[in-house]
């Protein structure tokens, strides 16, 4: 299957290059990844999809001004229906494991920069991101529990007046 094509990208307006791919692996069922991003000047753009198994998969507007700042997207990712998920620069990104042995790869438009990693708090309950956990809970990482909440986050990302899409029910 043919997973990425510029042709095909630029005639839904994605003109993102990419240049690294990432793979992820997580072995419980509940496993939450994010909200994660990285500042300017390396911040990214991803292209997500589920190798193995499926997620549910976030996308956090954080452009200031943005007629949807902090408001979300999600959808369903899974390795059969081999779904992608574009998130743009200057949104937050997540995503939680419906199954166990879950494997996620991204693409995305710059480099690792360590000192560029930022984050949100996943339980922010003014995002009010609608998480399917099973009983047990989450599985977090320190790092992922420790994330601001929106309220406290200064975002380094102007809104640039194209919108996602329509404030509609695509965004919660």
């Amino acid at each position: 299957m043919e997973t990425w094509s510029e042709a095909w990208a630029a005639t839904g307006g994605i003109a993102a290059r990419f240049v690294q791919d990432n793979h992820s692996f997580s072995q419980a069922e509940g496993t939450v990844r994010g909200l994660h991003l990285q500042r300017p000047p390396h911040a990214q753009a991803k292209l997500v999809r589920c190798l193995r198994g499926a997620i549910m998969d976030y996308a956090v507007d954080l452009r200031r001004d943005s007629p949807t700042y902090g408001r979300w997207t999600a959808a369903r990712l899974t390795a059969e229906g081999a779904e992608q998920l574009f998130v743009p620069v200057g949104f937050a990104h997540g995503f939680v494991t419906l199954s166990a042995a879950t494997e996620v790869a991204y693409k995305v438009s710059d480099i690792h920069a360590p000192p560029c990693e930022a984050g949100l708090a996943w339980d922010d309950p003014a995002l009010g991101l609608d998480w399917p956990l099973p009983a047990t809970g989450p599985v977090l990482s320190a790092r992922d529990r420790a994330w601001p909440t929106l309220a406290a986050f200064d975002s380094p990302f102007a809104y640039d007046g194209e919108p996602l899409a329509a404030p509609d029910e695509r965004m919660n």
